[in-house]
C-alpha cells in the first residue's frame, strides 16, 4: 500500500526536513517487505491567501484518486503505535492500494475535506505546528512498520 502524505506549507531544509527524511527512507525500507510503500510527501501552498477552503481545493487535487482518506485532527482517534501499525494492516489486508494521509495548513482542515475522510487520527489534545506533525507522522510509520516487521524497536 502506497502511502502518500498530502499537505499544506513546504517543508524547507533544517532540522525537521532532515527526520523527516530519515523516516521516510527508514520506512521504505523496513515497510517494502510488508506491502507497506514507499512513502511520498505531497506539498501544497496556497499563495493567494484563500484560507482553509482554497486549502482543501489544493489538497483535493494532490489526493490520489480511490485512495484512503485520512486526516490528522485533534477531534480524531487517539491511537496506540501498537493500534496505528495494526490499522495501515488493515487497511493493506483489504486491499487499499493508496492511502493519504491529510495534514493542514495553520487552520487546520476544512470542515468539508475533514468531512470526507475516512479516518481521523490525533497526536493528542495539544494541538501541533504543522511541520512537527510531519515528523512525528515519519515516526510512527516507520514505527507501524517495524512493529510489523517483528523488530526490536518499538518497545512496550
Amino acid at each position: 500500500m502506497r502511502v502518500h502524505i498530502c499537505a499544506v506549507g513546504r517543508l524547507r531544509t533544517g532540522p525537521e526536513k532532515a527526520l523527516v527524511d530519515d523516516y521516510t527512507q527508514r520506512f521504505d525500507r523496513t515497510g517494502r517487505a510488508h506491502g507497506l510503500g514507499p512513502l511520498t510527501f505531497h506539498e501544497v501552498e496556497d499563495k493567494k491567501g484563500g484560507g482553509m477552503a482554497a486549502e482543501a481545493a489544493l489538497l483535493d487535487r494532490a489526493i490520489p484518486k480511490g485512495a484512503l482518506l485520512c486526516v490528522m485532527d485533534e477531534r480524531g482517534k487517539l491511537l496506540s503505535s501498537p493500534q496505528f501499525s495494526d490499522k495501515l494492516g488493515e487497511w493493506r489486508d483489504n486491499g487499499r492500494q493508496d492511502l493519504a494521509i491529510i495534514i493542514g495548513g495553520a487552520d487546520g482542515i476544512d470542515p468539508s475535506l475533514r468531512a470526507r475522510a475516512d479516518f481521523a487520527i490525533s497526536l493528542g489534545k495539544m494541538v501541533w505546528p504543522h511541520m512537527m506533525v510531519r515528523v512525528m507522522l515519519a515516526e510512527q510509520l516507520y514505527r507501524a512498520a517495524s512493529i510489523q516487521a517483528g523488530s526490536p524497536y518499538h518497545r512496550v
